[in-house]
């Protein structure tokens, strides 16, 4: 059985340390990036992309809208399945599109994690 791999995107450090800790006690494989700048660098030199992303909205150098915006341009990083984490205040529906996942911090871990299997396997390659 292959381990869903997560890219977690978040500019606070306990965050994205808490949350790649709960996820690889969990059986998954994390990479992190502190913005959205960083998410696409690290994205473009991965040799097997992740399985979803999770990404903050609110970080500095590179947003969260700013990052699906440049994500939008890339069909090989649109193909992949996000979810974005908020704090959920000021939260610009129009600007994120159609039919993503918003989770809500502090997180409902039983829901995050349903939601990264749910999104991985959205994302896998069919047989």
């Amino acid at each position: 059985m292959t381990r869903k791999s997560v890219l977690i995107v978040d500019d606070d450090v306990d965050i994205r340390e808490i949350l790649a800790e709960m996820l690889l006690e969990r059986g998954f494989e994390v990479a992190t990036a502190a913005n959205g700048l960083e998410a696409l660098r690290v994205l473009r030199s991965m040799t097997v992309r992740p399985a979803v992303i999770l990404l903050d909205l609110m970080m500095p150098v590179m947003d969260g809208y700013g990052f699906l915006a440049q994500r939008r341009l890339d069909p090989a990083l649109l193909s992949i399945p996000l979810a974005i984490v908020t704090a959920g205040h000021g939260v610009d529906l129009d600007r994120l599109g159609d039919g993503l996942q918003i989770l809500a911090k502090p997180f409902d871990v039983p829901q995050l994690v349903g939601v990264l299997h749910t999104l991985g396997s959205e994302g896998a390659p069919s047989a």
